[in-house]
């Protein structure tokens, strides 16, 4: 399938396409179908792809599976380097003004969507400001008393974001606190209100979703497969490249629980299961994420038939971006 693309402009904004959804859902194989069939070319919006020799454990797309479509935001950084959302959006711009040049439409795929909103939303955070030494002596607590410690004072000045963010998510609940240290606001009612803002792209925005416990047999089923593709060695070879717990590559799914293990700390048995419990939690987190994101456009894998099933999707996604004069 193939679709005739030139660049439409409606009012003043250009055309963007995200398909978004929990982990495990099936984004990659229907991405890479959209991008053939639009002439568009791939970003990354995922927060642990960005890193090199993070293969398994990010369920990284191979370069077979991209079926030649140009991918952008992956394998950009070593893993002992920090990346958050202003570095996505800087370089996320940069290559959707590469993807225009090139005369192609560019598609967001991933599920981090607070970087997907940062982009659409093109949100500003320089005007917050940051203290540094506050930030460190936030993670210094977490490092000396737990993480628990820190997930309690920020439940303390911000409960819904206490209930959105894992104790486990070191570096957001930083952020949580070190936004509420320096505006005196609740970072979850600065997110609420960047929600409301104009979408800076004429867009469409898919969720790809389905049925829970479905969904959660994908995950536990990636997990293991992840496992015999090699994730433990892989959690290996980066520990002795130097990679601790504390970086943020190493906070990503599957790395912080195999690390625990290889440091005595649990057994694998319990380390494997601590995985799937905490992937299946993450993806309910991202759909929680995704119901109150304004103008989505939910495909839901339990309203199509089983055969065929991904191709009458991507028919139905063509038919939402004519309407919408994307293509």
């Amino acid at each position: 399938m193939q679709v005739e693309k030139e660049m439409k402009v409606v009012d003043g904004r250009p055309p963007l396409v995200v398909l978004t959804g929990p982990t495990a859902v099936g984004k990659t194989a229907l991405s890479v179908a959209l991008a053939r069939a639009v002439n568009g070319e791939i970003i990354s919006a995922d927060s642990m792809q960005v890193y090199r020799h993070m293969d398994i454990g990010s369920a990284k797309i191979t370069a077979q599976e991209m079926q030649e479509i140009r991918h952008y935001m992956i394998d950009i950084l070593d893993p002992w380097e920090n990346f958050n959302v202003v570095d996505f959006q800087r370089r996320c711009k940069e290559a959707v003004a590469e993807i225009y040049a090139r005369g192609k439409l560019p598609i967001l795929v991933g599920g981090t969507g607070f970087y997907i909103q940062a982009v659409l939303r093109d949100v500003d955070y320089s005007e917050h400001g940051e203290d540094e030494q506050y930030r460190r002596d936030l993670e210094q607590l977490a490092a000396t008393e737990g993480a628990e410690s820190l997930h309690g004072m920020l439940a303390e000045v911000d409960a819904p974001s206490a209930e959105a963010i894992p104790a486990g998510n070191v570096k957001r609940v930083v952020r949580a606190l070190e936004f509420y240290h320096l505006t005196g606001r609740r970072i979850s009612e600065h997110n609420e209100e960047e929600r409301r803002r104009e979408n800076v792209y004429n867009a469409c925005y898919f969720v790809l979703n389905d049925d829970r416990d479905r969904l959660y047999r994908r995950i536990e089923k990636r997990v293991d497969n992840m496992l015999e593709q090699g994730l433990l060695e892989e959690v290996e070879r980066l520990k002795a490249m130097g990679c601790k717990r504390g970086q943020t590559a190493m906070q990503g799914l599957g790395y912080k629980e195999l690390l625990d293990y290889l440091d005595g700390m649990c057994t694998l048995e319990e380390a494997v299961n601590l995985i799937k419990r905490d992937t299946r939690h993450f993806a309910k987190r991202q759909l929680t994420w995704f119901r109150r994101e304004k103008d989505v456009i939910w495909l839901n894998r339990p309203d199509f038939p089983a055969e065929g099933q991904d191709e009458i999707i991507l028919r139905v996604m063509l038919a939402h971006m004519r309407e919408r004069h994307v293509i």
